[in-house]
């Protein structure tokens, strides 16, 4: 089957989705509802995942005021059950899946190794590594039947480099970058696409919360840490949410269609690897 990206590019601007059915987990909140809003407006269909119901109701609902077609699928991606049914509920009401974004994560323990808790890194690991796992597996049969596909993971520039007193965090992210490249490498003959964004801090209340458990941790001012962070960008500032879902798009349109198994990173020039 030819990829709907391939046979729209004529009669559609080249970063038009329209009528992509896009799955994104974590779509209730911060980067997963910015990719949400921006995918929206080049046109595709949404299926948001996420464990909170209200925040998605409350997304679903902004999202359908600007003419969006949107399905909320309650889903703990920890839960191969739950994928399972997210994957199945989206084939049901679409009929097809044509991009997947595992935006799923947490932030982890702020905690020097010696402390953390074996329940907190499993935890980390499950939602931020295995979650991603489980869903790019459970649409990936899809996919290939389809004869096309593509996977956007969501990891970190800290999946990187180093990341004192985040170990969970970090390693997660690694990780994530490796499951991008070795599934790109598996799929690639199937026409299916994988691959990563690795975003530095991006503005907004979950950045702040983490400044200010890292800070409390190390006995400094959060603000500190913020500085210290513009000050490392080339740039000298912090990226929007909006810059980094405008990579998503990117990612997601043909534009990109020779791309797979890479890792971008979104943060102002604070990593360059």
């Amino acid at each position: 089957m030819e990829s709907p990206l391939m046979s729209t590019e004529t009669a559609n601007p080249p970063l038009s989705l329209q009528d992509q059915v896009i799955i994104i987990t974590g779509g209730n909140g911060g980067l997963g509802r910015a990719i949400a809003f921006k995918f929206a407006e080049a046109g595709a269909r949404l299926v948001l995942a996420a464990t909170n119901r209200d925040t998605l109701e409350e997304t679903r609902q902004e999202l359908e005021l600007v003419g969006t077609k949107v399905l909320t699928v309650p889903t703990d991606v920890r839960n191969s059950t739950d994928i399972t049914q997210l994957v199945h509920v989206t084939r049901e009401h679409f009929g097809q899946v044509d991009v997947l974004v595992n935006n799923a994560g947490i932030s982890g323990p702020t905690k020097a190794v010696t402390d953390i808790t074996l329940e907190e890194w499993n935890h980390t690991l499950d939602v931020n590594l295995t979650g991603a796992f489980l869903a790019s597996q459970a649409v990936l049969p899809l996919m290939i039947a389809q004869g096309y596909g593509n996977i956007i993971n969501i990891s970190s520039i800290f999946g990187k480099r180093g990341y004192p007193y985040r170990s969970a965090y970090a390693a997660s992210k690694w990780a994530l970058i490796g499951f991008t490249q070795t599934l790109a490498l598996e799929v690639g003959k199937h026409n299916v696409r994988v691959n990563a964004i690795c975003p530095g801090p991006l503005k907004g209340d979950r950045i702040e919360r983490v400044w200010k458990e890292r800070a409390r941790v190390r006995n400094i001012p959060w603000r500190a840490i913020e500085d210290k962070m513009v000050r490392m960008a080339a740039l000298r500032r912090i990226p929007e949410l909006e810059e980094a879902a405008s990579v998503a798009l990117f990612l997601a349109s043909q534009q990109s269609s020779a791309m797979t198994g890479q890792a971008l990173n979104v943060s102002a020039g604070t990593e360059m690897r």
